[in-house]
């Protein structure tokens, strides 16, 4: 089975400030504010759900095809993928501008003042999911995660007119979008994903219930935190996932997009949905673990045996084979 993933390619550049936002603030100046700040610590990561997912994918090696624009800077990051056992030859390279960036500055109060470039990204409409397709010989399901609104549109759209199968997954573009985007871009979708706050989201905005959606689309995948994953299809009942016990919690960030990069790996290795979640809860555990959403290390024999402690030695027999231990 032959996965592309659609969204957003980024960079994350994140720095520290020792003092806090508050005590640089005059109350009576504040229509005139004009501030800068000497900080600690610059760390530059690399982000994009679309990466993300793929990095998680390639880690399991599920050869994923990443669907999305960057800038000419994104030479290093592509080598990055690359090594990582991405598919990056479909990602449109801007002339003229830079790849998407989110620059953020937290203070000693945790309190943040970003910015977020789009920058790129914004050229992710002009890719054809065809040359994609017809590159790697056919596409099995396309993943169309959050990117450049009309992107994801013009590609939702293609794979209904080439009957391409395509997942629904909009996370952070859900907020900015009303109830007719929401359904042109659900309606026939084989998996739609979203996050519990999201899943009600959805239904509030589209006027749909929780029937209507199933009836819409094949299969509904909701991450619910800690509490692992729920899987439904219209006339079955419900598939509950646990999630694997946490060494420690770092950082949340970048957990729901390696969710997505296990389950979809399992996709492609032919496991069941539940055997599907369960690779997806296994990877979010250890991206929870690890502060940046692709700076863990996928030791193929150690998450075999998590995989094992967490969901028994018969679940993890299918998994063997694909994992190479």
């Amino acid at each position: 089975m032959r996965i592309a993933v659609s969204g957003s390619i980024a960079t994350d550049h994140l720095m520290t400030f020792p003092g806090r936002f508050a005590d640089q603030l005059v109350g009576d100046q504040l229509h005139t504010v004009s501030l800068s700040f000497l900080v600690d610590g610059l760390d530059v990561r690399r982000g994009g759900v679309a990466a993300n997912i793929c990095f998680g994918m390639g880690q399991l090696g599920a050869a994923p095809v990443l669907v999305g624009a960057a800038g000419a800077d994104f030479d290093e990051y592509r080598a990055w993928l690359d090594r990582h056992g991405v598919d990056t030859e479909s990602v449109r390279i801007s002339e003229v501008l830079h790849t998407a960036r989110f620059v953020c500055t937290t203070d000693a109060d945790h309190n943040q003042i970003g910015s977020f470039y789009t920058g790129a990204m914004s050229e992710a409409r002009q890719i054809e999911l065809k040359t994609v397709a017809d590159r790697v010989d056919g596409l099995d399901l396309v993943h169309i995660g959050a990117d450049d609104p009309e992107a994801m549109m013009r590609h939702t759209e293609e794979c209904r007119s080439r009957s391409i199968p395509f997942a629904a997954d909009y996370s952070q573009q859900l907020a900015r979008m009303g109830g007719e985007e929401i359904r042109a871009l659900t309606d026939g979708a084989a998996f739609l994903f979203s996050n519990e706050y999201e899943k009600a989201l959805i239904e509030t905005k589209t006027g749909w219930d929780e029937a209507e959606i199933l009836s819409r689309v094949g299969t509904r995948v909701t991450t619910l935190g800690a509490k692992g994953a729920v899987i439904e299809r219209a006339g079955e009942e419900p598939i509950r996932v646990s999630c694997p016990e946490e060494e420690r919690k770092a950082d949340p960030t970048g957990v729901g997009d390696a969710f997505r990069a296990g389950f979809l790996s399992g996709l492609v290795w032919g496991s069941s949905l539940e055997r599907a979640a369960q690779v997806g809860c296994m990877m979010a555990t250890l991206v929870i673990e690890t502060v940046g959403t692709q700076e863990y290390t996928l030791l193929r024999g150690t998450f075999l045996e998590r995989f094992t402690k967490a969901y028994g030695p018969e679940a993890a027999d299918e998994l063997r084979g694909h994992l190479g231990v």
